[in-house]
């Protein structure tokens, strides 16, 4: 099945009013058509980006949402639905550093995974093992754990496991975060492969739509090598979206000629 290709900027804690323009106005100003590309700032920027980029082809994603679905006492968290009045189209959920540093649990990215779902948001839903559990052998058995608990949550819920087909998986395997190792890309098309054979024993026609993301040290030199994979159907991308040729050079590498 024909998968449209995504590239999601993941820019973490970083950006200015001015560097967020600059950077904005250089991917727009040279971005090929193909693939989907969707940018995620830091909260403060959403309101200000998404005016920017209303009426351009790139999306506006949020780097995280609060798993409750009603406004109430939650300080410092963010709704779903005022993600989306500001003119958020997707959101990251289960992000390894908010998992590693923040205390995210499987349940509360399958929590998050709902709340984005239900107020229309496409959660880009991350997953993957840190370098010990790599180590171990234990790759598989991780990756199944964190994904398993979004799908039992989907089965679940008034939406079913079909909602399923409205969500983008990313794996990110956490020892090529930042650090400049990457997956080969025989290793990415492995785990790739195993996400889609879990969800294709569930239901193997969503398996077969559903965009499964890599992320970790993707760069302009090795994109189009991991993007060729068979079940890698593009990049989440950290440090290199900020630099606007480099994002614009991996969006090109996912462009199915």
């Amino acid at each position: 099945m024909k998968r449209t290709p995504m590239v999601a900027g993941n820019w973490k804690m970083h950006g200015s009013r001015v560097a967020n323009a600059e950077l904005i106005a250089g991917v727009r100003a040279a971005l090929p058509r193909g693939p989907e590309v969707v940018v995620c700032p830091p909260y403060v920027y959403l309101a200000e980006l998404g005016e920017r980029l209303a009426g351009s082809a790139i999306g506006l994603g949020a780097q995280d949402v609060c798993a409750e679905t009603k406004q109430g006492a939650y300080t410092g968290e963010v709704g779903a639905d005022m993600l989306r009045e500001v003119g958020c189209s997707h959101v990251i959920v289960g992000h390894s550093e908010r998992r590693a540093l923040y205390g995210d649990t499987d349940v509360g990215v399958a929590r998050k995974t709902l709340a984005a779902l239900a107020a229309g948001l496409v959660p880009i839903v991350c997953v993957g093992e840190r370098l010990e559990e790599r180590d171990a052998g234990q790759t598989h058995a991780v990756v199944a754990g964190q994904l398993e608990a979004v799908l039992q949550a989907l089965a679940g819920s008034a939406q079913g496991l079909a909602s399923l087909g409205r969500c983008v998986i990313a794996y990110e395997p956490v020892w090529a975060i930042g650090t400049g190792r990457t997956a080969t890309p025989a290793q990415a098309q492995d785990v790739h492969a195993f996400i889609r054979g879990r969800i294709a024993a569930r239901d193997a026609n969503i398996a077969g739509s559903v965009r499964v993301l890599y992320g970790g040290s993707v760069k302009p030199g090795n994109a189009r090598e991991l993007f060729a994979m068979a079940d890698v159907d593009g990049g989440l991308i950290g440090g290199a979206s900020l630099k606007a040729d480099e994002f614009v050079a991996i969006v090109a590498a996912a462009v199915v000629e």
